[in-house]
């Protein structure tokens, strides 16, 4: 059976379509689905940020074809985890599900790198490129992790 993981920030623009293209380059596809989507809706049907997008292809991959969604209840039926960037994603998320099982698929991202620490991927949409390359680095290391979790 195939293993199916989201990745969820705000927007589903900057950090969560890095994390999706990051995930999908470090997993096999016949074993592992990734999707992304963001707790709000500004930017549903959006194409990832620009930055986003440039940050990838300089580590080749590629990210054009993706576009933002809202999270809903029902990924808590579709997928097998759901990692989150911060706290705020966190808290919104949690506040969706609808029994402790919803709850157990949730956590932050970056527990795969510092368990327990909740440790936050920063939203760099309102920063310069140098932010988009420090938050793709963050999502690259705990990709990995969750990469070799699920070989």
């Amino acid at each position: 059976m195939k293993t199916r993981i989201l990745m969820v920030c705000l927007g589903n623009i900057c950090r969560s379509p890095l994390a999706e293209g990051i995930l999908k380059s470090k997993v096999d596809a016949e074993k592992v689905f990734v999707d992304s989507a963001g707790t709000s809706n500004y930017h549903v049907d959006d194409c990832p940020d620009p930055r986003s997008v440039d940050i990838a292809r300089e580590n080749n991959l590629e990210i054009r074809t993706q576009r933002g969604r809202q999270f809903s209840p029902e990924d808590f039926d579709n997928f097998d985890r759901i990692y989150v960037m911060d706290m705020s994603n966190y808290h919104d998320v949690l506040s969706l599900a609808r029994n402790e099982q919803d709850r157990e698929k949730v956590s932050l991202i970056l527990n795969e790198v510092f368990p327990g620490e909740n440790v936050e991927v920063p939203d760099p949409y309102h920063g310069g490129a140098n932010g988009f390359k420090k938050v793709y680095n963050m999502l690259d290391e705990a990709c990995t992790i969750i990469a070799e979790k699920h070989q």
